[in-house]
Order: structure tokens, then C-alpha cells, then sequence
């Protein structure tokens, strides 16, 4: 032990492990086979994001940036772990991690971020490449290959060495260069226990620095999404529902889910969903009026083009029925309706003139202005007052599924009212009460309809409940989502359209 310099262990330790980062991240990205930096780059942010975009929207310019990523990667961490080009593979790793810093600066906010927590101006990748700069300003660099006598031609002689370096006698010499070479074996021991975690486990390929985002399913994608108009703006047929982001279920009496939902859907988990569903076609979202700040956050950061609708009430005593409509239009949002259940309750109580007050005011900012509605006694009301909105958006499921109440025991204006116990009740299981008079109501209108509910929150398949609305003319149709099943959902939508029989409604929008 007395032989042991401890600098040149600990300055080796600290190199070590971060040779062993840039390696595993560069051999999990070879080992995945199709990975590719285009999600990444092309999502970029920050004042450099256009340089970024650049690199993204070049296919041959990826098949060059992505090998050359891996292969950096790998060699780079070859280099700082065994102790070889140390000074080169310090100033390379700092180049790429500023790279990557900048893709995504935390100025105020990480896309990636939430994972690490709360991130301002620092983050791991400034924090590495600040111990690359150490690496490479220190004059000792511990022990490595660099040190053998074969790489290193200016190796000092014997009596050059000070002191405390001064090999006893042969011995303490072959125990010098060992001790150079000792990153070797632990870099097969490193190597073996994690090619045994990526055999079982599979390989990670969501490690660190170069996140891939949904590059897994993207690949299996049928085609292109087909659109349809909202007033001015041109949206995907199929919408993403805001509900699952926002955390609100209609989950019957499993009361744990809403909580599940908020668990699962984090700010980070929000944005990743988003993304994979741009990458998949989806261009536009239907979201409740609490979640267009984040929303705009992920514009903001990503520079998305994303359309946003959003749903906006009347304060609770009517006293300013504009209060929200105004704030939408502040934060920029595509399209405004008039919130589902809000509808439903002015009909009930007779309020006509609020709902065309708000849609006029909607108009007045030259706005498209759609209004929903749970209860198709709503719309049929609101029609013969003469009010008519730029689209409809109402739910359309039938009520062939398990859970579905007696058709006699359905009354107007129940799907936000009271829960009963009573099995033959409603009990937050129906949003379509009567599928039958839905469909005649959106057969005859000459606006858009964009349907939604339309899987009954869980209790219908994709399958059959996307080709119910569109065959029973809905023009849209808005699904929550988590992000596994955006690319699903996607495939059957276009297969749906494409192989969709007996509609007799004309397309609107």
C-alpha cells in the first residue's frame, strides 16, 4: 500500500467513470440497431434549435451524424477508460456534451429536465463536460495505457522520476506497469455485467444524453394520417383528447385511476406523448381549460405547430361568462369551444343566450368557435334557438358494452349529474345516453362534428369504436392516449378510413 499513489487512483477513478458513461451510451445506441438522433435533433430548442433542425430534416445527413454520434460515443470512452489519447478524448467529450447541452438548455426549463429535477443553467451534461476540462488541465492523468513505455515515448527515466515515484527495484517497476494496465480487466468485467443486464433486460436506449422518443413504435407506422378543416386550420382526423394529460378518468368506481393517470403522465411523460404523436401524424389536441399552460410550455420549448383546441366555461354564477375566453385568447390557443357540460347545464336551465354570447364573443376574434356537449338534447335545443357553431364536437359511442345502464332508465342531462349506487343507474359509465338520436342529429347538420368519448373511456375497442363514429359521420374524432398507444391508434384510424363502409354523410371540414 505504501507504493500506492492515491492522486493518480482517485484522478483514475474519476476518469474511469466517465469514460464508462460515454461507452455505455455509445454501445446501448450500436446495440439497439435502429437508433437515430433525428427525434432528438429535430425537437431541439433554444437559440441554436434551427442549426439542429437543420441536421434533422437531412436523411443523408443522419446516416452521417448518427454513426459518427455512436462511434464518438465509443471511442471517446475507450479513450478516458483504458487511459489513451486522454487529453484528445477529454477535449472530443466536451465538444459533444456541449453539443448536447445546447439541443436542449436548461434556461429556464429541460424538456428531459423533470427526471433530474429542477434544472437552471446546470445540468449533468455542463457538470461532465466542466470534469472533462479538469481531465484535461491536470498535468497527471493517473494510471493508463498512456503510461506504458510503448505509448509513451517521453517516459521518464529513473532518475528524472521525483521521490515519491521512484521504483524500487524491478519489481516495484512490473507492479507500476500493472497497475497502467489494471483498467483492462475492469473494463471487461464492466463490459460482461452489463452485455448480461442488456441480454435480459434489453438494450437501454433511453440512456442519458441522446434520448430517443418513441423511436421504437414510429417505425411501424402505415402510413399518412389523414386531415380534414376546422375553419381555417387543417387538423388531423384523429385528435388527441386532453383528459389522460390533464388527469381526469371516467373510470366508474375505480377510484384509484385519476390518480394513476397524474402518476404516470408527468410534465416529461406529457411531452415525450406529444411528441410521438406529432412523429405519428397527430396534429392537434382537445384540452380542458387547466391545461393550456402546459401546453404552451411544450410549444414554447419545442417549438411545436401544434393546434390546440380548448374548452372554456362561464365563471360559476354567470357574472362574467367571457372571463375564460379571454384568457385563451391571450395564450394564443387555435380553436375555442364552449366546454361540454357547461353546454349542458345553460340548456338545462334555459340559458340560450349565454352559449351564443360566448360564441360570438369566440367569433369576434375571429376565432373558429365549436361547441360541445354530452346530451344530445343539448344540440337539438340549441339548433331550433337559431344557434349554430363553426363544429360540433359531441360524444358518439354505442352502448353495447357490459357496463351500459338500461336504455329506459336514461334521462337527458345525466352524465354529469348524480352517481347512483342502483346498477340499472348511471354511474359514470355512459357519455352517448342515446347513440340512435346522435347519430340522426349529426347526419343532418352541415357543420363539422368532431366525436368524442367515442371508445366510452375504455369499455369499447379502438377498432370498433373508431369505425362506429366515423361510419355514423363524425368528421373527427378526439381519443386520449398515453403514449404507448399513439401508434395504434393511428394504424387503425387510417385503416378505418380506409376500408370504411356505410357511411351516407357527406364530409364536412
Amino acid at each position: 500500500m505504501k507504493n500506492l499513489n492515491w492522486k493518480k487512483l482517485v484522478i483514475t477513478l474519476f476518469r474511469v467513470a466517465i469514460g464508462w458513461h460515454f461507452l455505455y451510451e455509445g454501445l446501448s445506441k450500436l446495440m439497439a440497431g435502429n437508433w437515430s438522433a433525428t427525434g432528438y435533433l429535430s425537437k431541439a430548442t433554444g437559440p441554436f434549435d434551427g442549426f439542429y433542425h437543420w441536421m434533422a430534416s437531412s436523411e443523408s445527413l443522419m446516416n452521417v451524424i448518427d454513426p459518427l454520434n455512436m462511434a464518438g460515443l465509443i471511442l471517446i470512452g475507450l479513450g478516458l477508460f483504458l487511459g489513451l489519447f486522454i487529453s484528445l478524448s477529454s477535449i472530443s467529450g466536451i465538444i459533444l456534451l456541449m453539443l448536447y447541452y445546447f439541443a436542449y438548455p436548461p434556461f429556464g426549463g429541460d424538456i428531459f429536465g423533470s427526471a433530474e429535477g429542477n434544472l437552471f443553467i446546470v445540468n449533468k451534461n455542463l457538470i461532465e463536460a466542466l470534469a472533462l476540462l479538469v481531465i484535461f488541465l491536470l498535468k497527471e492523468k493517473g494510471y493508463g495505457i498512456y503510461a506504458l513505455p510503448f505509448f509513451n515515448r517521453q517516459a521518464k527515466t529513473k532518475e528524472e522520476l521525483p521521490n515519491d515515484e521512484q521504483p524500487a527495484d524491478i519489481g516495484s517497476s512490473r507492479r507500476e506497469a500493472l497497475k497502467n494496465l489494471a483498467t483492462i480487466p475492469a473494463l471487461g468485467i464492466m463490459g460482461w455485467g452489463a452485455f448480461r443486464e442488456a441480454s435480459q433486460f434489453g438494450v437501454d436506449t433511453l440512456s442519458g444524453a441522446t434520448i430517443q422518443v418513441g423511436g421504437a413504435d414510429i417505425k411501424d407506422l402505415k402510413g399518412m394520417l389523414p386531415k380534414g378543416k376546422l375553419g381555417e386550420h387543417e387538423i388531423s382526423r384523429l385528435v388527441m383528447g386532453g383528459n389522460l394529460i390533464g388527469g381526469w378518468a371516467h373510470s366508474r368506481d375505480l377510484m384509484y385511476v385519476p390518480a394513476l393517470f397524474r402518476a404516470y403522465n408527468t410534465e416529461k411523460k406529457i411531452f415525450e406523448t406529444l411528441m410521438l404523436g406529432e412523429k405519428a401524424g397527430i396534429n392537434a389536441i382537445n384540452i380542458g381549460f387547466p391545461t393550456m399552460d402546459t401546453i404552451n410550455k411544450y410549444k414554447k420549448m419545442t417549438g411545436s405547430q401544434l393546434k390546440v383546441i380548448v374548452q372554456v366555461a362561464p365563471d360559476n354564477d354567470l357574472k362574467d361568462i367571457y372571463v375564460n375566453i379571454n384568457k385563451a385568447v391571450d395564450a394564443g390557443m387555435d380553436i375555442i369551444q364552449v366546454q361540454g357540460n357547461w353546454c349542458d347545464w345553460l340548456v338545462r336551465d334555459k340559458k340560450y343566450d349565454v352559449i351564443d354570447k360566448m360564441l360570438e364573443k369566440i367569433r369576434s376574434h375571429k376565432i373558429t368557435a365549436g361547441l360541445g356537449a354530452h346530451t344530445i338534447d343539448s344540440l337539438i335545443e340549441t339548433e331550433a334557438q337559431g344557434i349554430i357553431p363553426d363544429y360540433y364536437m359531441k360524444t358518439m359511442h354505442h352502448d353495447q358494452y357490459w357496463s351500459a345502464h338500461p336504455r329506459e332508465n336514461r334521462f337527458p342531462f345525466e352524465v354529469d349529474g348524480k352517481k347512483y349506487l342502483d346498477h340499472n343507474r348511471f354511474h359514470d359509465n355512459l357519455f352517448c345516453l342515446f347513440p340512435d338520436r346522435t347519430v340522426e342529429f349529426v347526419n343532418r347538420v352541415k357543420v363539422p362534428v368532431m366525436g368524442f368519448k367515442v371508445l366510452a373511456a375504455g369499455a369499447i375497442t379502438p377498432e370498433d369504436g373508431f369505425n362506429w363514429a366515423f361510419q355514423n359521420g363524425a368528421d373527427f374524432i378526439c381519443v386520449g392516449m398515453f403514449d404507448f398507444q399513439i401508434v395504434n391508434d393511428v394504424n387503425i384510424t387510417i385503416d378505418t378510413l380506409n376500408k370504411l363502409k356505410g357511411r351516407t354523410r357527406e364530409w364536412y371540414g
